[in-house]
C-alpha cells in the first residue's frame, strides 16, 4: 500500500463526496426550508442518469446529454412539486414519507416500462476516455477529474446563490423562521417551488455525471439516497455548508474504508475471514462516523437552527 494508492483513493473519496453533496444539498434545502421529507429525491437522481444516458447514446454529445438530463429532471421536479408536494407541506413527516415512498415505487415501474428491467450502459465521452498525469506515478482518469471540477464549480455556485443573492436570503429566512418570513411578505409558495426545482437540478447533475461510473439501473436512486441522508444528518438539517463538509467526510471515509480496511484485516486474520469481515466493516464506516458526530453534536456539525 504505497503513497500513490493512498492519494488516488483520497481523490476518489473527494469526488464521491462532491456527488453526494450535489444530492444532499438539494435534499437539505427542501427539508430545511420546507420542513418536508422527500424520499423521492433519489428518484430525480435516477431520472437524470437515465435521460443523460439515452440522449448521449442518440446524439453522441455528452454536453447535450447532461443539459437534457438536468432540464428534464427540473421539469419532473416542478411537476412533482405542483401535483403532490404542495399537498404535503402541512402534513406530518409520516404522511410525507409514505407519499414520497409511493412516488419511488411508481417511478421505478415507469422506468421499467420505459427503458426495461435491465441496466443500461452510460458511455464515457471519447474525449475523456484517457488518463491525466497528475503526478509522475499517478495517472488519473480524466472523467473522474471532470467530476471533481464539476462538483467544485456546483458547490461554489450554490454557495454564492445561498449566501450572496436575494434568493439565498429568502431561502435562509425560510429555513431559519418560516412564519416570520411569511409575515415579512416573502412569497413562500414561490420560494418553495424554486427551491424544489433547484434541488431537482442538483440531483439531475449528479445522476448525469455518475451514470458512466455506475450501471444506470432501476433503484439506483434509493441506493444513493441513504448516504445522502447520512450527509444531511451529519452536516445539520438545512445547512448547505454542513452538507458540504459532511459529504467530504462521508466520501473519504466510505472510500477509504472500502480500499484500506480489507487489506489491513488480511494482515491480522485469515484471508477467508478477512474477505467476509472487511467489506462489512467498510460498509458501516459512514454510519459509525454519523454515530460519533451525533454523540458530540446532536444537531449536526453546522445546524441551521440553534
Amino acid at each position: 500500500m504505497d503513497s500513490i494508492f493512498i492519494i488516488e483513493q483520497l481523490i476518489n473519496g473527494i469526488g464521491y463526496g462532491l456527488m453526494l453533496f450535489l444530492l444532499a444539498a438539494g435534499l437539505t434545502l427542501v427539508f430545511g426550508v420546507m420542513d418536508t421529507m422527500n424520499l423521492a429525491h433519489g428518484t430525480l437522481f435516477m431520472f437524470g442518469a437515465y435521460i443523460a444516458a439515452t440522449v448521449h447514446e442518440a446524439s453522441h454529445s455528452f454536453v447535450a446529454a447532461v443539459l437534457c438530463g438536468v432540464v428534464v429532471t427540473m421539469l419532473i421536479g416542478a411537476l412533482l412539486e405542483v401535483t403532490l408536494m404542495r399537498r404535503l407541506y402541512k402534513r406530518n413527516h409520516l404522511n410525507q414519507v409514505v407519499a414520497t415512498f409511493g412516488v419511488i415505487l411508481l417511478a421505478d415501474d415507469f422506468v421499467k416500462w420505459m427503458w426495461g428491467a435491465s441496466p443500461i450502459m452510460a458511455s464515457t465521452p471519447a474525449a475523456l476516455a484517457g488518463p491525466v498525469q497528475l503526478l509522475p506515478d499517478l495517472p488519473y482518469p480524466s472523467y473522474r477529474l471532470l467530476i471533481l471540477v464539476a462538483g467544485v464549480v456546483a458547490a461554489l455556485a450554490l454557495y454564492f446563490v445561498v449566501n450572496h443573492t436575494r434568493l439565498g436570503m429568502l431561502v435562509r429566512a425560510g429555513a431559519s423562521d418560516r412564519p416570520m418570513a411569511e409575515l415579512m411578505g416573502v412569497r413562500v409558495q414561490s420560494v418553495f417551488t424554486l427551491v424544489f426545482v433547484i434541488g431537482a437540478a442538483l440531483a439531475g447533475v449528479a445522476g448525469a455525471l455518475m451514470g458512466p461510473l455506475t450501471s444506470v439501473q432501476i433503484g439506483m436512486g434509493e441506493g444513493i439516497l441513504i448516504p445522502a441522508l447520512v450527509v444531511i444528518v451529519i452536516g445539520g438539517i438545512g445547512s448547505v455548508r454542513g452538507s458540504f463538509v459532511a459529504a467530504m467526510l462521508v466520501g473519504v471515509v466510505d472510500t477509504a474504508g472500502r480500499a484500506f480496511v480489507p487489506p489491513l484485516l488480511r494482515e491480522v486474520m485469515a484471508p477467508a475471514l478477512a474477505a467476509d469481515v472487511g467489506p462489512a466493516l467498510a460498509g458501516i464506516a459512514m454510519y459509525v462516523l454519523m454515530a460519533v458526530v451525533l454523540c458530540f453534536k446532536p444537531g449536526g456539525l453546522f445546524p441551521a437552527r440553534g
